[in-house]
């Protein structure tokens, strides 16, 4: 029997003690000796085929979603140089850092560490997974700056199975301990869980995992692509806005402005105009109808927001009890709220893009619209704040008609059960697995091993403890490879202080009576057979014996063996008075039957959790390629710096230089590419075309050059047929559009039409690229 590592553990640490020494239900062991069961048994029926390619896909999309984060903070790091890169003023060493950061990893590079360092790191990584406070401890001690690359070790490689139970209840642990340590150390209620802290980033990283992206898919997505394809929708409420776009239309209209209606009024006289609070007063109607509609969609789908983030939810909740026990119920809300809506609904609202919620950037006014939206939400789930937007007072009444029921449903989100007991079991079965593996990359392994010794007197300062004797044994950190050589390796887990399980029944014996084994056994033998006997599970009532006798006649030499057994076994069964054969095995039979048809049922439910966990892995993989292209038009941008750049350091004027095979050589005159023509229709269908104010009569005759005098440089022109000369023309430069990018700014006006920034790049790209 297995023990576990005897230092003090915290509530979450889980099988402090031996497990035959809990009261453990007959449940728990029934489901323990399933799952010990399910380990060792290849059923090849629908359901075990339909169960198969739900574990293939979880398992691609926890591998898909830690892609998307690497190349995520790959983007923003290069977004953050991009800009000094611009605006030249980036050292050499500092290009070659960023150019580095674009390199793929080489498999053929680079070397793994001896045999017996790795299994050592074994050894200190079973530690760190199975006992998450260390974890938990080193997140609170690094440095916001070092954040990043530690969640991604813990989110989607120490924990990166997002499916599987005890890697999902181990980080909760986890959170439970950092959110403890959070509430004790917070000097005032009103900044808790609000600043940009390592603990606010670990829960923004957590609800951007596979569970969570589904949840936002599956509610968000269908609301928002109603809202974005309204796109002339204008339900702006900004009196200084409204105002503006009033005089600017009657401008257009009449050719000149009133004397009564002034450029550049201040907000309390926009307010104050009649014409103004006309066009506002039914947009605020309009918004207020369509925020409630949000809310009723998200109360409405508390069922289905995933476990851990509920889990979180209920956490702040009786944190908050403890720590400030006069807080009132509402008070205690806007904590909840501002986890759940903060850092998990809002963002994907109003940026549903970024989420792959939508196609691609929603139009001008459907954005504010959502924006407001999220104002709304946001409002409601906290204590409101009108002090820079006084406007948004006019939207109280949303506020004040659901503050009740959306404290209901905050409450509501907390009451999930506690999973320790489950994780107890689950951390006894890893003991019996043979394949407990995680693949990390070198950067990983040494990154986490570097933290941990930077901080191991407060992680571990009595040397007697296993976290402190291993990190002895393991020596210095080595130093982080080049991004080249940063390979992916597969590394088992396990530990030296605790045995193996071999022999389940040994280790059940002391919970569960012999005959209690027996009988479990036997009914779970029975129904491996039933499905694995074409047709069995079709005739009903069951016939025990018969089905026994069949399987140990077949020619299927598994099949022979259990038939064999289970018939032994029945006998044996019959002979302690635990079932009668002149009743047909009644209470036996039954218990197959009800479990089979649980089975049944777990079968479309199985389907359906394919079916909708298809549409999320689609959306990582759209995202990843969305990413790729990001970054392959940063490769382009650094490519053209490079041939722009002249021998005098820092003149971006004169002929470039460009390194052949180690020498320099001046390149050939520059070749003008185009012009390459694309149709208004042709654009408006690939999104690059955002919005446009071209009459529909005449968008048929409308047409767009692109041409590249140099390279990095175009000029957009748009023409209308028959005529020669351009109605107007752009001159644009990559790295103006990859400002525009980076700051988030993803329209480019056009006078007559607004495109999209990243299409507009990525069909650059596409266009000039290669010639």
């Amino acid at each position: 029997m297995a023990f576990v590592d005897q230092q003090p553990t915290s509530p979450g640490s889980v099988m402090g003690r031996r497990l035959t020494n809990r009261n453990t239900n007959r449940y728990s062991v029934t489901a323990l000796f399933s799952m010990a069961a399910e380990q060792d048994v290849e059923v090849e029926d629908d359901l075990a085929r339909a169960q198969k390619r739900l574990r293939d896909l979880k398992g691609k999309i926890s591998s898909q979603s830690k892609k998307n984060f690497v190349l995520e903070r790959d983007v923003r790091y290069l977004d953050s140089r991009i800009a000094l890169l611009i605006h030249n003023r980036m050292a050499e060493d500092e290009q070659r850092e960023v150019e580095r950061t674009l390199e793929e990893v080489d498999p053929t590079e680079g070397h793994y560490p001896d045999d017996r360092k790795l299994q050592q790191y074994s050894n200190l990584f079973f530690l760190l997974q199975s006992e998450p406070r260390h974890i938990a401890a080193l997140c609170r001690l690094v440095s916001l700056s070092e954040i990043d690359t530690l969640l991604q070790t813990v989110m989607f490689t120490l924990y990166g199975n997002q499916y599987e139970s005890r890697e999902e209840h181990l980080l909760l642990t986890m959170f439970q301990s950092v959110l403890s340590a959070q509430f004790e150390t917070a000097t005032e209620f009103g900044s808790l869980l609000r600043a940009n802290t390592p603990v606010s980033r670990m829960m923004t990283t957590y609800t951007r995992r596979g569970p969570g992206q589904s949840y936002l898919k599956s509610v968000l997505a269908e609301r928002i692509n109603s809202l974005i394809e309204h796109k002339d929708l204008n339900l702006e409420i900004n009196p200084v806005k409204v105002y503006e776009q009033m005089i600017n239309q009657i401008e257009e209209e009449t050719g000149s402005l009133p004397p009564n209606l002034p450029r550049g009024v201040p907000p309390e006289l926009a307010a104050e105009n009649p014409d103004v609070q006309a066009i506002i007063a039914p947009r605020l109607t309009m918004l207020m109808e369509i925020a409630n509609s949000f809310l009723v969609t998200i109360i409405e789908s508390m069922e289905t927001v995933p476990y851990g983030i509920r889990w979180i939810c209920k956490q702040i909740r009786s944190l908050t009890r403890r720590k400030y026990p006069e807080a009132t119920d509402y008070a205690i809300c806007s904590l909840i709220g501002g986890f759940f809506f903060l850092r998990f609904i809002n963002p994907a609202i109003v940026t549903p893009q970024a989420y792959m919620l939508v196609d691609s950037v929603p139009a001008k006014h459907p954005r504010r619209t959502l924006t407001l939206i999220a104002k709304m939400l946001q409002n409601l789930a906290n204590k409101p704040s009108y002090a820079k937007e006084a406007y948004m007072i006019t939207l109280n009444p949303f506020v004040e008609n659901n503050k009740a029921r959306i404290n209901q449903f905050l409450n509501n989100l907390c009451e999930v059960g506690d999973f320790l007991e489950s994780l107890e079991m689950d951390q006894y079965m890893a003991l019996s697995k043979k394949d407990l593996v995680i693949h990390i990359t070198m950067n990983e392994l040494y990154n986490t091993h570097s933290l941990i010794l930077q901080h191991i007197e407060t992680l571990s300062p009595n040397d007697k403890q296993h976290l402190r004797i291993l990190t002895d044994e393991l020596g210095p950190a080595p130093a982080q490879v080049p991004r080249k050589e940063n390979r992916t390796i597969e590394l088992n887990l396990y530990s030296r202080w605790e045995t193996p399980v071999q022999d389940l029944h040994t280790a059940l014996m002391d919970s569960v009576s012999q005959s209690e084994m027996l009988y479990m056994e036997t009914k779970s033998i029975l129904v491996q057979l039933i499905r694995s006997l074409p047709g069995a599970a079709d005739q009903q009532p069951y016939n025990l014996a018969a089905i026994a006798e069949r399987a140990a006649t077949t020619r299927d030499a598994t099949l022979v063996r259990k038939g064999i057994k289970v018939k032994e076994m029945l006998r044996e069964l019959e002979e302690i008075k635990i079932i009668d054969s002149t009743d047909g095995h009644k209470l036996m039979r039954e218990e197959v039957a009800a479990e089979l048809a649980h089975l049944g049922n777990l079968r479309e439910k199985v389907l359906l959790e394919t079916k909708s966990l298809e549409a999320v892995y689609k959306t990582i993989c759209d995202h990843n390629s969305y990413l790729r292209t990001q970054l392959e038009q940063y490769k382009a941008y650094l490519q053209n710096v490079r041939l722009t750049t002249s021998k005098d350091k820092g003149s971006t004027i004169g002929v470039g230089v460009i390194t052949v095979g180690g020498k320099e050589r001046k390149p050939s005159k520059a070749v003008v590419l185009g012009p390459y023509r694309f149709t208004h229709a042709q654009l408006e269908k690939e999104g690059i075309i955002v919005e446009s104010n071209v009459p529909d009569s005449r968008r048929p005759n409308i047409y767009f050059n692109i041409t590249s005098p140099s390279p990095g440089a175009f000029i957009i022109s748009l023409h209308y047929k028959g005529r020669e000369k351009a109605i107007l023309e752009m001159d644009l430069k990559i790295d103006d559009l990859l400002e525009k990018q980076k700051d988030n700014k993803h329209l480019l006006d056009l006078e007559y039409v607004q495109l999209n920034v990243p299409k507009v790049l990525a069909l650059l790209k596409k266009v000039f690229a290669k010639r």
